[in-house]
C-alpha cells in the first residue's frame, strides 16, 4: 500500500485541531476528513469518525493495526509540517 496523494488543508482559528487531511491509496482510494489535533504530547491523528446513537464517536475508517497506524501519521505530519513552512514562506515572502 502506497499513499500517492495528501492534502492539507489548515485551519485558521485557534484550539486543538489544526487540520483536516484527505488520502489517496495507490492512486485509487480516498480517505477525506482525518484530523491533525494538538495533543498534550504533540501533534497526532484522528481517522474520521461518526457519533453514534449512544453519544461516543467511532471511527468509520482506520487502519488495522500498529504499523499501518504509525505509517499513516508519520507520512500525513510530515505533509502537515511541508505545509506550515510553505504558509510561513509566503507569509514572509521568502521561498524554500
Amino acid at each position: 500500500m502506497q499513499v500517492t496523494d495528501v492534502r492539507v488543508r489548515r485551519i485558521a482559528k485557534e484550539g486543538k485541531m489544526k487540520a483536516v487531511v484527505s488520502i489517496t491509496i495507490d492512486h485509487v482510494f480516498v480517505i477525506h476528513d482525518i484530523k491533525v489535533i494538538e495533543g498534550e504530547k504533540g501533534l497526532f491523528i484522528a481517522m474520521p469518525s461518526k457519533k453514534s446513537a449512544d453519544g461516543e464517536y467511532r471511527d468509520i475508517a482506520h487502519p488495522i493495526n500498529t504499523d499501518t497506524r504509525s505509517m499513516l501519521e508519520s507520512i500525513i505530519l510530515e505533509e502537515y509540517e511541508r505545509s506550515a513552512l510553505q504558509e510561513d514562506n509566503s507569509s514572509t515572502g521568502t521561498t524554500a
